[in-house]
């Protein structure tokens, strides 16, 4: 029971969740909060800069995540994908640092970017990601293998929604959000501990020997071009979802909403209330709709709620909106299950750290993206952005329903 325990990788999800919205909140408010004084108080001046910081902050992340990705997957494919999760979150605090100094040393805000690049350099999100998905998928069976990916999920965005609570009130005690940003480091010093001296990666199940499409002889060829399209559904959903998340944590500040760090708070919490939806309607669902069916309609729940966040004007419209948007969590670790499944388990370490890897340059894509357009649009229509994110997402829809029909016609198993 205890080594059973030992193999969740849901605990340090939970801690470094926590860890990561405290220093979230603390980052974009120091930012906001800087570029709005360089700019005598003008909200549009401010939000121009900001975006501008943190499209550089994400390009010089990714892009150093680029780089390391490989290297470390040549020591995962020795050591195991507990070094992905062990390394990103070594290199998450020494990052957290970088704001600590800033704060207390008033330097220009351009120091912050030596931070982006040490989190970068240990692996970054990819890193992160490849190692709890791939413990996650060693840990449980095929059958319960969209299950499982989707509690890592709901652990993910539990711990989302408790620290988006408490960061905005966190933020409030002084010092500039000295004492968040210390509460942010703590806890990713935990979660870094739990991963190092007690979680276990030796779980692997016995049922994993064979790629699922490739029993009863059929040709390596298939396998590859499952994979190819389940990986092209969740790179089109992360293009258009990922700019517009971080547009829109910039536009709830400014005029008509103007939020403080509270209702920031609040709306980080709303955000991450979307996993435990996601994983309720997983729960309920998946017995009658199948993996396929799920992304689909995910998919329609995160582009519904996107175009109505084009037309906010008031706070209430906005929590109606992500009230829409309860499924949308639901694609992306699904997908990733559906992957699991025409793969081998000693290939996971690697596919899942190359699959990272492409999702990041998606996403650094997204960002640049988004964040160019939008301080176009604020003169004009500054909801723009998240019409460009729902017809974009939406596209995701096509290489799903293209795989269910090539699997219908070619008599192949469901996913």
């Amino acid at each position: 029971m205890r080594e059973r325990l030992l193999t969740l990788v849901e605990p340090v999800v939970i801690i470094h969740k926590l860890g990561t919205s405290f220093f979230e909140m603390s980052l974009t408010l120091t930012v906001y909060n800087h570029s709005l004084e360089m700019a005598d108080g003008h909200a549009d001046q401010a939000q121009a800069a900001s975006s501008r910081f943190f499209l550089i902050h994400s390009i010089i992340s990714a892009v150093a995540a680029m780089l390391s990705i490989i290297p470390l997957g040549c020591v995962v494919d020795r050591r195991g994908p507990k070094v992905f999760l062990v390394g990103s979150q070594l290199g998450s605090i020494l990052g957290m640092c970088f704001l600590l100094v800033f704060l207390f040393c008033r330097l220009p805000v351009e120091f912050l970017f030596l931070g982006s690049m040490v989190y970068g350099l240990s692996g970054g999100a990819p890193a992160y990601w490849a190692g709890v998905v791939a413990l996650a998928a060693l840990s449980s069976k095929q059958r319960h293998r969209t299950l499982k990916i989707n509690v890592v999920d709901l652990c993910y965005g539990i711990a989302g929604v408790l620290g988006g609570f408490a960061s905005g009130y966190v933020y409030r005690i002084g010092q500039r959000g000295v004492v968040l940003l210390g509460m942010a480091i703590s806890l990713s010093g935990l979660a870094l501990l739990y991963s190092t001296f007690l979680l276990s990666s030796s779980g692997q199940n016995n049922d994993e020997n064979e790629p699922l499409l490739s029993r009863a002889g059929r040709m390596e060829r298939t396998d590859k071009a499952s994979v190819v399209l389940v990986t092209l559904a969740m790179v089109l959903f992360m293009l258009g979802m990922i700019g517009a998340e971080n547009v829109l944590t910039l536009y709830v500040l400014k005029p008509p909403l103007s939020w403080d760090s509270v209702w920031a708070g609040y709306g980080r919490a709303a955000t991450d209330a979307m996993y435990l939806t996601s994983f309720l309607g997983v729960l309920a669902l998946s017995g009658v709709l199948g993996d396929m069916a799920l992304s689909l309609l995910g998919i329609v729940s995160n582009c519904t709620g996107m175009a109505i966040m084009a037309f906010t004007m008031e706070s209430w419209v906005y929590f109606m909106a992500r009230g829409i948007m309860m499924f949308s969590c639901v694609p992306m670790p699904t997908l990733r299950a559906m992957l699991s499944k025409v793969l081998d388990a000693r290939q996971y370490g690697r596919i899942f750290g190359r699959l990272q890897l492409l999702l990041a340059v998606t996403e650094l894509l997204s960002i640049v993206f988004f964040t160019s357009i939008y301080p176009l649009t604020l003169d004009s229509y500054s909801g723009l952005c998240f019409l460009l994110s729902c017809a974009i997402s939406y596209l995701s829809v096509i290489p799903i329903l293209y795989l269910k029909f090539r699997q219908r016609a070619e008599e192949y198993p469901a996913i």
